[in-house]
């Protein structure tokens, strides 16, 4: 029966009497059968999936297996990189310019690495290590770039306690890295205890800007409760509970008599329903 042999010629199979079966000559047909390189996507992907299960039965053979282990990852590295699977470009998003360049830092991947190998958890770790850094998400696109993309803590406040002043975001979380002095326009909370309760008051005074653009420092007394210091040297004093309505009633008054455009020493607010104000001194 006629034997097939693919990319080749039909070859009949021939045997003498009394002698044994030789095989073939090589013919052409089998020689480009041979040598021909199969560089399709399907290919490709095959040999891709074959290296992984190899490598990975290697390493479930245990320590004993760690020098081979190592030898056919080195291989397989070899191998992808030469099909142009390794890494050329690395693009990080949503890094603020300040925090950038200590995230590029923590994703120490190199020009020209093997990207299929590369332990994407790895460099999110690192990245998620940066002070600024809330959470990353890193993505390969093959055959040569590598996404990071980033969410960095919100800046909430600059906290000033012992001496020192620092970037805290809306848990009241110190952003390590972060200049204080790079965010003059963010409110300053003083104290302790302001970092972690900074983010209850700011919201309140946020919907009232034109007490907020009036105010210096917000200080924490005693954990319990805030004084407003403004400007001008005046000072608000806001109860321990019910910070609300005790700002509804500086409104209140404000709206009535422009309070705050007159100055004043302090403006007690401390007892429920009522608001006690000290003229400044030299005031008419």
């Amino acid at each position: 029966m006629p034997a097939v042999v693919r990319g080749g010629r039909r070859q009949g199979s021939t045997k003498g009497k009394g002698q044994g079966s030789r095989k073939a000559p090589a013919t052409p047909g089998k020689v480009a059968a041979i040598g021909r390189l199969d560089l399709s996507p399907r290919a490709v992907l095959i040999s891709i999936v074959a290296g992984v299960v190899v490598l990975g039965g290697v390493l479930a053979t245990g320590a004993r297996a760690e020098r081979i282990s190592n030898s056919v990852s080195n291989k397989f590295d070899s191998v992808t990189s030469g099909m142009g699977l390794k890494v050329k470009q690395v693009h990080v998003t949503g890094a603020s310019p300040e925090a950038r360049a200590a995230i590029q830092q923590a994703v120490g991947v190199r020009a020209d690495q093997p990207i299929v190998s590369l332990d994407l958890n790895a460099v999110r770790d690192r990245v998620q290590a940066v002070g600024w850094v809330k959470e990353a998400r890193v993505v390969r696109l093959l055959p040569d770039t590598l996404i990071v993309d980033v969410k960095e803590h919100d800046r909430l406040a600059v906290w000033q306690t012992g001496g020192h002043a620092y970037v805290i975001d809306s848990r009241g979380q110190v952003i390590q890295g972060a200049d204080a002095g790079r965010y003059p326009k963010l409110p300053l909370v003083v104290g302790k205890g302001a970092d972690q309760t900074a983010s209850e008051i700011l919201p309140l005074l946020v919907q009232r800007p034109r007490l907020m653009a009036r105010i210096e420092a917000l200080v924490r007394v005693d954990e319990r409760r805030w004084d407003l210091r403004l400007k001008d040297g005046s000072l608000i004093q806001l109860p321990a509970v019910d910070q609300d309505s005790a700002l509804i009633r500086l409104d209140a008054l404000d709206q009535r008599e422009r309070l705050l455009d007159l100055g004043f020493a302090r403006v007690d607010l401390r007892t429920p329903e009522e608001v006690a104000v000290r003229p400044s001194e030299g005031a008419v």
